[in-house]
């Protein structure tokens, strides 16, 4: 159908369009006049060849494609909604090795060897040692701060470690090789931003990088076991563990979706603290247990995935066909007033929050989410309790990005 209230050509995946800010107002539009709206492409722009995909837009429709995975599948054509042009199909069609980009019933046998290490008997025993690594973090960004105007880039002094540290924790990665982590996995996120200069074989590399990384760890581990989540992965394979190659592919995983989008959120927090500083001096003072789920919520730190339709079906009034690929844009859901009582507003108080910023549940709801909870609890009580008087020097500078709602720098200073 047409939508004559969006410019002419306009794509909620172009990333130049994120680049200058999550279009939350033509979300809104879209979610009046066309919650599940054709959005036509020239095929091959974004990696696939076919004339578009549809815009899932309401809380209720993203939910329901999320949790029936037999009538949208991750898999066919991966559940990242927009590659560079410069991609084959023959790269696209590699990752779908990747349990991101897996259906049932193959997902749920690698999710349930998987979430070992994620019980929360594991993740309570990463938290007092992130709780030091936080205050840590925090203690030398104050410290580089002093240096010299008293001013720094948030994120790479401080949004980047924790997530970081802890997924070396995780694994058993020693922590002076999780810059190495941090560089390849920046090289697999930002291939549409031209500051990184990512081309289509420098991702290659680094994602091949990580793999061989991963398989070398693996292979150490089932030489000689360690009391450790990658032993409990990889150590026996004949009794459901991961083979070396598919630890490889958790750890890119890891790598992307336990990083960058941790890192975001954490970067976005900072930012929604700062600019609504009532909710900072809340946050100072009581420090509730809701602000995580409301920085994620708010953040929405993945704007988008991807399904296909395995049938011909109708979708929020819509008659979708067979292989016609489906974005479930999270942005938008997280922000339907059909749901979220002023969606426009960051509330550290909100709850109840259901909001779909880890996935709309099903079979991909993130494993990872009670970790992440975990980090931006500890940062920002770190922060609160030594750099309680942040302010901003200027805007955030924003990632080039089809997906991801990133920032590549927050300059703050103190007082």
């Amino acid at each position: 159908m047409s939508c004559p209230v969006l410019p002419e050509g306009f794509d909620f995946t172009d990333p130049d369009v994120l680049q200058a800010g999550v279009p939350l107002p033509e979300f809104a539009t879209m979610r009046r006049t066309a919650p599940v709206w054709w959005c036509a492409q020239t095929p091959g722009i974004s990696g696939f060849d076919d004339a578009g995909y549809w815009v899932v837009t309401r809380h209720e429709d993203v939910k329901y494609v999320s949790t029936h995975p037999e009538l949208f599948s991750s898999n066919t054509n991966t559940a990242v909604i927009r590659f560079n042009e410069s991609i084959g199909r023959d790269q696209i069609e590699v990752q779908k090795l990747i349990m991101l980009n897996m259906d049932p019933p193959e997902h749920t046998r690698v999710r349930q060897i998987v979430q070992r290490g994620f019980t929360p008997r594991a993740i309570r025993s990463l938290e007092n040692t992130l709780r030091d690594r936080a205050g840590k973090i925090v203690e030398a960004a104050l410290a580089e701060a002093e240096k010299g105007d008293g001013s720094f880039d948030f994120v790479s002094n401080i949004a980047v470690e924790l997530p970081l540290q802890a997924i070396a924790e995780l694994i058993g990665v020693p922590q002076e090789d999780r810059a190495k982590i941090f560089d390849w996995s920046n090289k697999m996120a930002a291939y549409d931003d031209p500051e990184y200069a990512i081309t289509e074989e420098v991702g290659t590399e680094a994602a091949m990088e990580i793999v061989s990384y991963a398989m070398n760890l693996a292979a150490a581990r089932k030489e000689c076991p360690a009391k450790d989540i990658v032993s409990q992965l990889v150590a026996a394979e004949d009794e459901g563990n991961l083979g070396s190659d598919e630890f490889g592919f958790f750890v890119i995983i890891l790598a992307v979706a336990g990083n960058e989008t941790t890192r975001n959120a954490i970067s976005h927090g900072m930012h929604a603290f700062l600019t609504h500083p009532e909710q900072w001096e809340l946050y100072k003072r009581e420090r509730p247990e809701t602000t995580a789920e409301e920085i994620v919520r708010w953040a929405t730190p993945v704007v988008s995935f991807q399904r296909t339709a395995t049938q011909d079906l109708e979708l929020g009034g819509q008659q979708i066909k067979k292989g016609d690929r489906v974005g479930l844009f999270y942005s938008s859901a997280n922000h339907d007033p059909e749901v979220f009582t002023e969606p426009e507003k960051f509330d550290i108080t909100r709850d109840p929050n259901p909001h779909l910023g880890f996935g709309g549940g099903g079979p991909h709801f993130c494993l990872g989410k009670s970790l992440a909870v975990l980090e931006i609890n500890l940062i920002f009580n770190a922060i609160a309790d030594a750099l309680p008087d942040l302010r901003l020097t200027g805007d955030p500078r924003r990632l080039r990005s089809a997906w991801l709602n990133g920032i590549k720098e927050l300059r703050v200073t103190r007082g």
